[in-house]
C-alpha cells in the first residue's frame, strides 16, 4: 500500500502519536522514554498552557497499516510579533516532534508539515522545535553517546543529513556543557567567589519553597529581563506559567535553587533540578503499576548522578560588569557544594546555552566544563 501522510484527530490518534518513539527506539540504550501521560499532555490542547497563544497540527504517516513516522507543525503567535533579529518574526512557522522510519517517509512528512504552514500564511519554517522554545528546542547532532538529562532531547544520527538534504540551514547551536562537580573550582573562580563574600552589598539566598509563587514571580521577573533580547526568546504566559510550576514544583529544593541580591535588590537566579531522567528511566514510559510508587520514593529523597542547570540569568543592567560574572561563579558553587553534599551527585549539566553567549560559555569554560551535547535549529524558506 502507498505511503499516506494524515492529520492527528483524535485521542486515540494523539495516543498512537506519542506511542512511536518507543518502538523506533527500543534498541537504543541512550534513548529515555518519557512518562506518556506527560507526552499526551505537551499535544493536547486542553492540558498545554502554550495552546493559549499558539496552534499546531499534527501529522501521522501510515504505510500498510503501520504508522512509520509523525511530525507537528506549528505556530506561536506571540512569536510572530518578536523582531526578526531574534529568530522569530513575522511570517515564521515551525515544526517539531519529527520522527520516521526512513528517510522518504520523513520528506513527506516534511512536505506536508511546510504546505500547512503555507497555507496558514508563513513564508520560513524553523524546526525542529517540540513545541515550544522552552521545551525541547534542536536537533540532536552531537552526544549521541550518553543519555539526555531531564528537558533535553534525544535523535537519531540520521535526521541530521535527512534534514539538511531538504534544503535546510542552521539557524542556531545551541549546547550543553558538563562538569565533576566534586572537584573544586581553579584558584581564580575562588578568589572571585571569596571577593564576593566579602561585599556586604552582595547576598546569595536559597528560594523558600513554602514561598513558591512569590519566589516564581521574582525570578520570571529577573528570567523576562535577562534574556529579553536573546535569541529565540519569547515570554512565558500566565497559562505556561501555571503549567511549568506544576512539573517542576516536584523536584524544586530550596538549596538547589539560588537568588542573589545586590543592595537588596533581586538581580541573578540560577535554577539547578535533579536529573529527573534517572529516575523515570527504568519506568518505560508508565507509571503502572507500581512506577508511581519508585517515582514518589525518589522525589522525597533524591539521590543523582547529575544535575541540571536549565536556567540562569543576571540582569541587563549588570550584564556586562564583572559582577555579574562573580554572581554566577558564586551561585554556582553554593550550588555544586549542595549537590554533591546533599543528593550525592557527581556530574553537573549546564544548558542549553546558545553558541553566541559568549558571556555564558565563558563562565561554563573557566570552571573547566566541556560541551557534552550540542543540538541544532534550521531555517527554510518556504
Amino acid at each position: 500500500m502507498p505511503l499516506t501522510i494524515r492529520p492527528v484527530l483524535s485521542k486515540r490518534d494523539r495516543k498512537t502519536f506519542v506511542d512511536l518513539p518507543f518502538r523506533l527506539y527500543r534498541d537504543d540504550p541512550n534513548w529515555v522514554p518519557p512518562l506518556k501521560g506527560e507526552a499526551q499532555g505537551l499535544i493536547t490542547p486542553e492540558k498545554n498552557g502554550w495552546f493559549s497563544h499558539a496552534k499546531a497540527q499534527l501529522f501521522l504517516a501510515e504505510e500498510d497499516g503501520r504508522v512509520v513516522g509523525r511530525i507537528s507543525a506549528h505556530i506561536d503567535t506571540l512569536a510572530l510579533t518578536l523582531p526578526a533579529e531574534q529568530g522569530f518574526g513575522p511570517g515564521i512557522g515551525q515544526w517539531g516532534l519529527m520522527e520516521a522510519e526512513r528517510e522518504d517517509v520523513f520528506r513527506a512528512l516534511l512536505d506536508r508539515a511546510e504546505g500547512w504552514l503555507r497555507d496558514e500564511g508563513m513564508v520560513r519554517a524553523l524546526g525542529p522545535i517540540s513545541m515550544s522554545i522552552w521545551e525541547e528546542p534542536g536537533l540532536l547532532v552531537d552526544g549521541y553517546d550518553h543519555p539526555p538529562t531531564v528537558m533535553m532531547g534525544h535523535a537519531k544520527p540520521e535526521y541530521r543529513g535527512w534534514i539538511e538534504a531538504a534544503g535546510y540551514e542552521p539557524a542556531k547551536q545551541l549546547f550543553t556543557y558538563e562538569l565533576d562537580i566534586t572537584q573544586e573550582f581553579p584558584p581564580i573562580v575562588k578568589r572571585i567567589i571569596q571577593s564576593g563574600e566579602r561585599n556586604p552589598r552582595i547576598r546569595v539566598r536559597e528560594v523558600d519553597k513554602s514561598r513558591f509563587e512569590e519566589e516564581a514571580a521574582i525570578i520570571l521577573d529577573i528570567l523576562n529581563d535577562a534574556w529579553a533580547d536573546n535569541w529565540g526568546f519569547v515570554p512565558l504566559t500566565p497559562p505556561e506559567i501555571k503549567d511549568v510550576g506544576v512539573k517542576l514544583k516536584p523536584i524544586v529544593f530550596n538549596d538547589l535553587i539560588r537568588i542573589a541580591e545586590v543592595d537588596g535588590r533581586p538581580v541573578a537566579f540560577m535554577i539547578t533540578l535533579p536529573d529527573l531522567n534517572e529516575a523515570i528511566r527504568p519506568l518505560g514510559g508508565s507509571l503502572l503499576p507500581f512506577g508511581w510508587l519508585k517515582l514518589l520514593r525518589w522525589l522525597r529523597a533524591p539521590k543523582v548522578r547529575t544535575m541540571r542547570v536549565p536556567l540562569m540569568g543576571v540582569r541587563k543592567d549588570l550584564q556586562s560588569s564583572r559582577m555579574a560574572s562573580q554572581l554566577a561563579f558564586m551561585m554556582i558553587e553554593y550550588i555544586r557544594r549542595a549537590s554533591v553534599e546533599h543528593y550525592g551527585a557527581s556530574r553537573g549539566e549546564i544548558g542549553w546555552i546558545l553558541e553566541d553567549n559568549q558571556g555564558m560559555r565563558s563562565i561554563a569554560e573557566t570552571i573547566e566544563s566541556r560541551v557534552n551535547k550540542a543540538y541544532t535549529i534550521y531555517r527554510k524558506a518556504l
